[in-house]
């Protein structure tokens, strides 16, 4: 078992169950809103991405996370999509993502963008996930209470101070007092959950269908996919797992497999997402083993309880989600510290706003026309490419304090 478990990178252990539950903040909310306004079946939704974070830690060997499709979710919610137009659009983001890596595009991509632009993306990213937790926690609309701005604070304190804790995880203790929070909130909400879940068929969207979910879901997704799934999980992974480093292409398949197999038996649209990976590193995973966990759990759960487990989600303290998701963002925009050169810094900066305030897709293709006049007009300096080795000193060239 020993050997197994060293050959695929495995732990289980607290810190590694702690750090499972880092992207919990993103998941829960985009699944919830999916089931209610888009009629999805939550059963399905755990059980395949249960299935594909158990293959996905096997697979890598670190604590990748498996996320909901944020463009095509976001969209979705808004729109009130029907069910088979949202797997639409996650197949057709299987097939191009295909389409990218069999023409060796994605190579090109991941290899050729300059890291100044790639920790631009992080850091909109982190900055997103920063605000999106905040505004979770005005959400409660009290100071006071058992789900509360309160309850935030004293969820963040508890995750700073037990940063450096190995034996009691941050994430874990706030997730259980969450937990706890739940049941106090609504004593009898058990009652509420059922046993059983219904088998998924297998779902072929019409033509109309395809087409709607091409290009009200896949257009706006793939360069998000692209970007925040393949190029920067990828440079974060050699920033937090040198010794593990993920290739582009290999990520890729795994996202393009993911939705062509979930989405036509009734799951959601997944990627992979350099937030997640932040976040689940922030509480403590460092292994697959994390993943593998969180994975079996979700699994476990929607065969045993299968949609009515949504009274739960909608009904968890919406304070402990938002301070875990805040401290995602941090964990995330944290990367970004080792861009202290004048140009690259302002190409960086540049490059947040605009994914910011417009959106990841325009930040990118603004950030790339900057980059190349910089570096062909004035020759001012040229780019590091995610991954390649900086020539300042080791001092001066430290990513992150995170690992420590």
């Amino acid at each position: 078992m020993r050997a197994l478990l060293e050959k695929y990178n495995l732990r289980f252990n607290r810190n590694e169950i702690a750090g499972s539950l880092g992207d919990l903040g993103t998941f829960l909310p985009l699944v919830a809103g999916l089931v209610n306004r888009c009629g999805m079946n939550l059963g399905h939704i755990l059980f395949f991405a249960g299935a594909m974070h158990f293959v996905s830690g096997l697979t890598f060997g670190i604590p990748i996370p498996v996320q909901p499709m944020k463009s095509i979710a976001a969209i979705a919610i808004a729109e009130g999509l029907d069910e088979a137009t949202i797997l639409a659009a996650g197949i057709g983001a299987g097939v191009v993502l295909l389409i990218l890596v069999v023409t060796g595009l994605i190579d090109l991509v991941s290899t050729r963008l300059p890291k100044a632009i790639v920790r631009g993306l992080q850091l909109a990213i982190g900055l997103k996930l920063l605000i999106k937790g905040i505004g979770m926690v005005e959400s409660t609309g009290t100071w006071i209470g058992p789900d509360s701005i309160l309850t935030a604070v004293i969820g963040g304190i508890i995750i700073v101070f037990a940063a450096k804790s190995t034996r009691l995880p941050g994430a874990l203790i706030v997730f259980t007092l969450g937990i706890g929070l739940l049941f106090w909130i609504n004593p009898g909400i058990t009652s509420q959950l059922s046993w059983g879940w219904t088998l998924p068929s297998l779902h072929i969207p019409t033509y109309e269908n395809f087409l709607t979910g091409f290009w009200l879901g896949t257009v706006p997704q793939i360069p998000l996919t692209v970007l925040n799934s393949v190029v920067a999980v990828t440079a974060l992974s050699v920033d937090l797992f040198p010794e593990r480093p993920l290739r582009p292409r290999k990520v890729a398949v795994s996202v393009a497999l993911m939705n062509l197999i979930s989405c036509p038996l009734g799951g959601m649209p997944m990627c992979h997402g350099s937030g997640g990976l932040a976040a689940q590193y922030r509480f403590g995973a460092r292994t697959g083993g994390s993943v593998v966990f969180l994975g079996s759990a979700k699994m476990f759960l929607a065969v045993v309880f299968g949609g009515s487990l949504l009274v739960l989600i909608m009904q968890y303290p919406m304070s402990i989600l938002g301070i875990m998701l805040a401290f995602s963002g941090l964990e995330l925009a944290a990367v970004c510290r080792d861009q202290n050169q004048r140009a690259e810094f302002t190409l960086m900066i540049v490059t947040a706003a605009l994914a910011m305030a417009v959106n990841i897709a325009v930040g990118f293709v603004v950030g790339l026309i900057i980059s190349f006049f910089i570096r062909k007009k004035l020759g001012l300096f040229e780019f590091k490419r995610p991954g390649q080795q900086q020539d300042d000193p080791p001092s001066q060239r430290e990513v992150t304090d995170v690992r420590k």
